[in-house]
């Protein structure tokens, strides 16, 4: 069953927030990376969560005959052309990233965004009648929020609510909200105590130790 890993789906999820139209290129592109550049138009917001969600259930029906090295390659386009991995790298590492070489942002972009399959993979692993609901898709200030659930086959639902951005005629999503609550302060305060103490490149070690542990 999905749900029971969904507190650490949330954790991770919810570590994203807007800051509108302000994306981070430099660094993606010295690294080649693709993150939130999508190789086919997206029209709506919704259309880009749902594309996500379609995703995750391929995911989830495919479980262990996939394995989670099927499902990682299986979700790896999708994820990185729906989500705006260099924001979110922005905001995540705080005041660290003006101060970080393009080098470092380069290696944590990647990271985050390998990071991020690998927990989708692991945590959308098991398909047991779940399925997700697209509802209202609202303005907010310079970015659009999509109410999702995710019903269980009970018929409880889980509000996920997704907050997007358009970059490029494309829209990316920056923020996921779990009844009701967004973790990026925690996702925040966790990775900039690790700066604090340690430094980015301890930071990105560490990251690169999760993806590793996840993968096994």
């Amino acid at each position: 069953m999905i749900l029971r890993h969904l507190p650490r789906f949330v954790l991770l999820l919810a570590a994203l927030a807007v800051l509108p139209h302000a994306p981070v290129r430099a660094a993606e592109q010295a690294s080649g990376a693709s993150a939130g550049t999508p190789s086919a138009h997206v029209a709506t917001p919704a259309a880009a969560v749902e594309r996500l969600h379609a995703a995750l259930l391929e995911s989830m029906r495919g479980g262990e005959a996939l394995g989670h090295a099927g499902r990682a390659a299986l979700l790896d386009e999708v994820i990185t052309q729906t989500f705006d991995f260099p924001t979110i790298a922005r905001i995540v590492t705080g005041n660290a990233w003006k101060d970080a070489s393009e080098t470092q942002r380069s290696a944590f972009i990647d990271v985050f965004r390998r990071l991020s399959i690998a927990t989708y993979a692991t945590n959308f692993s098991s398909f047991d009648g779940e399925r997700f609901v697209t509802g209202a898709s609202k303005e907010s200030r310079n970015a659009r929020i999509v109410e999702t659930e995710l019903v269980k086959a009970d018929g409880e639902a889980i509000p996920l609510n997704y907050m997007l951005h358009e970059h490029n005629d494309h829209w990316l999503v920056v923020n996921v909200v779990a009844k009701g609550v967004s973790d990026l302060s925690l996702k925040r305060a966790e990775y900039t105590a690790v700066i604090q103490d340690e430094g980015l490149d301890a930071l990105i070690a560490r990251l690169e130790e999760k993806v590793s542990a996840l993968s096994d």
